[in-house]
């Protein structure tokens, strides 16, 4: 076996230089594959042998860019492999819908969302929803201006009930004149019950006033008759220092004084 790395090659003696001829590949020789790692976009079912392939499941597929195209935006195809029966699978992009198509070897599963927006709205359709709403909302605006009118009349009716009531007291004489005499009955009263509140609070205070001066004459009266021999005599103040006696803690503590033998 020879060595990889060396300096000088082995030429048999029959080489020819001349006879190596330099060959380009056509760019155009086909659609350019490449291998990409990717998980599947959808949940599908295998046709071949009926495996349930789940979304997010990895492969190495090989990417390949088709010759369509949606406005400017290139259309890619994948190849996979199924994991059980390892047929050929095949999805492309999807641009209008944002989203990708199943070409063969699978089926993509049911996705009711998906029938929802794949079906297209017409124009006779469109104008009934259109109407529908319009219906609804006038609906909400009847409601509306239904409960004003019914919160306006409610008001209404109090204010007339008012007024007949009103209207009433005054033929029954029961007008200004009675809503006068009855003011002058609540200021009587008032006025009663504030002179009772005032008699009240001067005998309050006169009662507390009368024990002090019978206490303040007796005492008057108890100091007057004491003689002026037999009255108490105050102590003289001394300003001597008082030596205070310290006490022998020694016993409670435990401590034995030894006995002096002189």
């Amino acid at each position: 076996m020879s060595e990889r790395k060396v300096l000088s090659k082995y030429y048999p003696p029959d080489f020819d230089p001349s006879k190596i001829v330099r060959t380009r590949a056509s760019k155009n020789a086909g659609p350019k594959q490449m291998t990409v790692r990717l998980m599947a976009p959808f949940s599908m079912k295998c046709l071949t042998c009926g495996e349930y392939i789940y979304k997010g499941r990895k492969f190495n597929a090989r990417k390949e860019t088709t010759d369509e195209k949606y406005y400017a935006i290139p259309i890619y195809r994948f190849y996979i492999r199924c994991t059980r029966c390892s047929a050929e699978i095949t999805f492309k992009t999807d641009p209008k819908n944002m989203d990708y198509t199943c070409e063969k070897g699978a089926k993509r599963n049911f996705e009711p969302w998906r029938e929802k927006n794949a079906i297209e709205e017409t124009e006779e359709e469109r104008l009934d929803r259109l109407e529908r709403e319009e219906e609804e909302k006038n609906a909400m605006a009847e409601l509306e201006v239904k409960t004003l009118d019914a919160k306006r009349e409610m008001a209404i009716a109090d204010a007339l009930d008012e007024i007949r009531t009103r209207n009433a007291r005054i033929e029954r004489g029961e007008g200004k004149e009675g809503v006068a005499s009855v003011q002058d009955e609540r200021d009587e009263e008032r006025e009663r019950q504030e002179r009772e509140d005032e008699e009240a609070a001067k005998r309050a205070f006169a009662m507390q006033d009368i024990p002090e001066e019978t206490t303040e004459a007796e005492e008057t009266v108890t100091m007057e008759d004491v003689p002026k021999d037999e009255a108490p005599k105050a102590a003289a103040p001394s300003f001597k220092r008082v030596v205070k006696k310290k006490k022998d803690l020694s016993s409670a503590l435990g401590i034995k004084k030894k006995v002096a033998l002189v």
